[in-house]
């Protein structure tokens, strides 16, 4: 049985960073709570979190198409509770798709380089409705990828915010 990776939380400099290299130990993590991220005892609160993923090792053919890499992002998005407001995605000659799903809480964008069997992936929202990981679990089916790495930023903490 292979050891589980628990996340790993550091504040630094007025940043509170949550690193996590074991996708299923990201994904246990992040269903515990359904109202958000989870929150360590003492952690201080954020108006927003930003979740940024790359996906190493996906089935190249799945980052290539525009509708494709939309629908997906669209998906997780509605999976996620989250409230779509728009959403915009651009094909490039001869590899790679970026785009954006802008969601009433924030915003959910990827960029692919099918060539490399990589995405990087920015799921950034605001307030306590968006299930987050139910969209992580979208992109893991509908991507494939070998490995994931995952780090979390809290965006606007309590303390920054109010100075």
């Amino acid at each position: 049985m292979k050891a589980v990776a628990a996340p790993l939380v550091q504040t630094d400099a007025g940043w509170t960073l949550i690193r996590c290299d074991d996708a299923d130990a990201f994904s246990e993590w992040l269903g515990r709570d359904e109202e958000g991220l989870p929150t360590r005892p003492g952690e201080e609160p954020s108006l927003g979190s930003h979740v940024l993923i790359e996906m190493f090792g996906c089935e190249g053919s799945m980052l290539e198409a525009e509708l494709y890499v939309g629908q997906a992002m669209r998906d997780a998005a509605v999976e996620s509770k989250a409230t779509v407001v728009e959403q915009s995605f651009h094909e490039f000659k001869p590899w790679g798709v970026s785009g954006a799903v802008i969601i009433q809480e924030s915003h959910y964008t990827i960029h692919t380089w099918p060539e490399h069997r990589y995405a990087a992936i920015d799921l950034f929202y605001c307030g306590g409705t968006v299930l987050v990981h139910k969209a992580v679990d979208v992109l893991r089916e509908r991507f494939q990828p070998e490995r994931i790495k995952f780090l979390v930023v809290r965006r606007g903490l309590q303390h920054e915010v109010e100075r």
